[in-house]
C-alpha cells in the first residue's frame, strides 16, 4: 500500500447521531464577546490507539455510551449554532446530538504518513462537520488499531475546552467521575459598565465590515499545506540558549516562535526584504481574568468557550533575517507581554461590545496578496494525549488538525508521546516556506515517522 502518497481507502460503515443520555429543556446560550471574535471555522483532533484487547464492537459501544453521558455536562456540544435576531451566532441547546461515524481503513497504523497530514489525515480520519457543534469518527485500521477523530466548531470551543471534554469523555468511558465539570456562566465575561478600552486594541483587532473588499487575484497562490515534525529536547534547549541574552531568559515557546518567524521570513528575503511580516501568538486568558479573585480563578478554569487573544508583531523581512535570534525573541516577548494581563482581556471584552453586532477579527488574519508572510503560533503544549485513555491505554500518537484556509500560516507545537521533552509540531505553511525550513533547519524540524513513534 503506497502510504507515502496517501493511497488507501477509508470506507464509512455506519452513520449515527449520539444525543445526551437524558433529555433536557431546550434553551439558548449566548456566545461571549470573546467567542464572537472567532470566524465560522472548525478545528480537529485525532488520537491513534494500538489494537485494543477488547473486541471492536464493544469498544465503539463503550465510546458511544460514554459520549452520551459526557453530553449531559457538556450539553453545548450537542446543540447547534444559529444566527439570532441581530445576525450574531448563538448556541441553541436542543440536544440535536453529535454525528458519530464508524469507518474502516485498509492500511496499517505504521504505514500512515503522519508527516503529510493533508494526504494521510485530512478527509480520512478527522470528520468533516456538517451539522451541530461536534462530529466524531472512529476508524478501525487493517491491523486492528483504532483512530478516533473529532471536529469542533471553534466559535463554541477553543483547544482548552476541547481538552476538557476529551479528558471527561475518556474518564466516563473508564467508569470514573469527570475531574472537571464545565461552567457556562456567561456573566464571567460580561463587558464592564462603563467600558475601558486601550487604544492599542484597535491595532490588534478590526471590524470585518470596515475592511476593503477582497482583491481579485489572477496570479497563482502558494497555498498552505500541512506538515508534522518533531523537535527534540536538546534542540529546544539550544534555541532557548540562543534566544536569551543579558540575563533575560526567554521561554522555550518564545524562543521557538522567534526562530520560526526568522525561518518563514528567510524564504522571501532575496526578493521582498522591505515587505512586512507579521506573527501572532495565541494567549489563553483564563488565568489572567481570574487574577486576584480565587473564586473567579476556579470558575475560569472550568469555563466552556473561547478565552483567547492574538497579539502580534510586525517587522520587515530584511530586519528579521539580519537580526540575531535573541533580538527577534526580545521583540516576541515585547508584543506578547501586554496581552498577558487581566486588563488586556477585560479591555478586549469591552472592545467587542462597542463594535457589536459587527463581526470582528484579529488583524494578523487579514493577509492580502502584496503583504509579506504572516503566521499564527498557538501552544498545544497542554494537549492531554496521555489522559485520553478510553480504557485500552493511552494513545500511541495524537495531534491537532487545523487546515483553516486563507493566507495566514498556522503552527501548533504539542508534547511528544514518544520522548519526554520533545515537541511534535503541526505546521500549515506555504510549500516554499516549508522547503526553506527543511533546508535551513533540518536539524531542528525532523519529519515525524513511524519509527520515531515506535509504532
Amino acid at each position: 500500500m503506497g502510504s507515502a502518497k496517501g493511497e488507501f481507502t477509508v470506507t464509512v460503515t455506519k452513520n449515527e447521531v449520539v444525543a445526551a443520555l437524558l433529555p433536557f429543556q431546550e434553551h439558548w446560550l449566548p456566545l461571549t464577546n470573546l467567542d464572537l471574535l472567532l470566524p465560522p471555522l472548525d478545528f480537529g483532533v485525532f488520537f491513534c490507539y494500538k489494537k485494543p484487547l477488547s473486541a471492536g464492537c464493544c469498544m465503539v459501544s463503550a465510546l458511544k455510551k460514554a459520549l452520551a453521558e459526557a453530553l449531559l455536562p457538556y450539553y453545548a456540544l450537542a446543540g447547534e449554532v444559529v444566527p439570532n435576531a441581530t445576525g450574531e451566532p448563538e448556541l441553541l441547546c436542543n440536544n440535536r446530538g453529535v454525528d458519530f461515524v464508524q469507518a474502516y481503513a485498509d492500511i496499517e497504523l505504521r504505514n500512515l504518513n503522519f508527516h503529510h497530514p493533508d494526504e494521510s489525515i485530512e478527509g480520512k480520519f478527522v470528520p468533516k462537520k456538517k451539522h451541530g457543534v461536534l462530529s466524531v469518527q472512529v476508524t478501525e485500521l487493517k491491523c486492528g488499531d483504532i483512530v478516533v477523530g473529532c471536529a469542533f466548531d471553534h466559535r463554541v470551543s477553543d483547544a482548552y475546552t476541547a481538552n476538557m471534554f476529551l479528558v471527561s469523555w475518556a474518564e466516563l468511558a473508564r467508569s470514573k467521575p469527570i475531574s472537571m465539570v464545565p461552567s457556562f456562566r456567561r456573566s464571567l465575561l460580561n463587558p464592564r459598565r462603563p467600558g475601558c478600552i486601550d487604544p492599542a486594541l484597535d491595532n490588534m483587532y478590526v471590524s470585518i465590515p470596515s475592511l476593503p473588499p477582497p482583491e481579485e487575484n489572477n496570479e497563482p497562490i502558494d497555498h498552505l499545506i500541512g506538515r508534522i515534525y518533531y523537535v527534540n529536547a536538546d534542540e529546544l534547549n539550544e534555541l532557548q540558549l540562543l534566544a536569551s541574552s543579558d540575563g533575560d531568559k526567554r521561554t522555550k515557546f518564545e524562543s521557538f516562535s522567534a526562530f520560526l518567524w526568522k525561518m518563514v521570513a528567510t524564504h522571501t528575503a532575496n526578493k521582498d526584504r522591505n515587505k512586512i511580516s507579521k506573527m501572532g501568538i495565541v494567549v489563553d486568558g483564563r488565568a489572567r481574568l481570574g487574577e486576584g479573585d480565587q473564586d473567579k480563578v476556579t470558575s475560569m478554569t472550568c469555563h466552556f468557550g473561547n478565552v483567547l487573544s492574538i497579539p502580534y508583531g510586525s517587522q520587515t523581512i530584511g530586519e528579521l533575517t539580519e537580526k540575531p535570534l535573541y533580538s527577534v525573541a526580545e521583540q516576541v516577548h515585547k508584543f506578547l507581554k501586554p496581552a498577558t494581563t487581566k486588563e488586556h482581556f477585560l479591555g478586549l471584552i469591552d472592545w467587542v461590545e462597542v463594535h457589536r453586532p459587527e463581526p470582528a477579527m484579529t488583524r494578523v488574519y487579514n493577509v492580502v496578496k502584496d503583504d509579506g508572510p504572516a503566521l499564527v503560533v498557538s501552544s498545544g503544549l497542554r494537549f492531554p494525549v496521555s489522559k485520553v485513555d478510553f480504557g485500552w491505554g493511552s494513545p500511541a500518537f495524537g495531534s491537532y488538525h487545523f487546515p483553516w484556509g486563507g493566507l495566514c500560516g498556522y503552527v501548533m507545537p504539542m508534547p511528544s508521546t514518544a520522548r519526554d521533552g520533545d515537541w511534535v509540531v503541526y505546521m500549515l505553511l506555504s510549500k516554499g516556506q516549508l522547503e526553506q525550513i527543511e533546508k535551513e533547519a533540518a536539524n531542528v524540524f525532523r519529519p515525524l515517522t513511524f519509527d520515531y513513534l515506535d509504532l
